[in-house]
């Protein structure tokens, strides 16, 4: 099997709301999570938008999408803001090859770490993360303040949630 990683094109972003529908499936295991399987996805308008930007990397299998992360600048840090991997293509580590992808990007625009927020206790989520590196933030920035608000507003429930930051060097 070959798997490669490259920036997001144009052409890619019709496929990317299936991968993250497919990888959504894996919260059908979690009970009080297992609406977020049917819940919203992003749009391939906005996918197109992180292209444009730079701000997307893509897995392919035999050049087929399996994966892909979305990212977006902040003062410091390279907020990851989507990573899926398609449900049969999990645990081939192929989201840390897209957590390295995204490493490599903001060392280059000269950011200081990764950030994320995502599920405290959900086991491929924060202990995923946590085994990668990335540690638990309690002092927020601004924008992981922001992103954690959006998220309660959104109907997540604060204390499920947390904000992990991957120092880079």
């Amino acid at each position: 099997m070959n798997i490669t990683f490259r920036p997001t094109t144009e052409h890619d972003v019709a496929c990317l709301p299936a991968i993250e529908r497919a990888a959504g499936q894996r919260f059908r295991d979690s009970p009080e999570l297992a609406w977020l399987a049917d819940g919203d996805v992003i749009s391939a308008e906005q996918h197109r938008d992180y292209a444009e930007r730079g701000y997307s990397w893509l897995a392919l299998a035999n050049d087929r999408p399996v994966g892909f992360i979305l990212t977006e600048a902040h003062a410091l840090s390279l907020f990851i803001v989507e990573l899926s991997v398609h449900l049969d293509w999990q645990g081939q580590g192929i989201g840390r090859q897209l957590i390295a992808c995204a490493a490599d990007h903001a060392r280059s625009a000269g950011l200081t770490s990764l950030t994320l927020t995502t599920f405290r206790d959900v086991p491929w989520n924060a202990p995923f993360y946590a085994r990668l590196g990335f540690e638990f933030v309690t002092a927020l920035t601004p924008e992981l303040r922001q992103k954690r608000e959006e998220e309660a507003a959104h109907g997540f429930a604060f204390e499920t949630r947390c904000a992990m930051r991957l120092p880079l060097s």
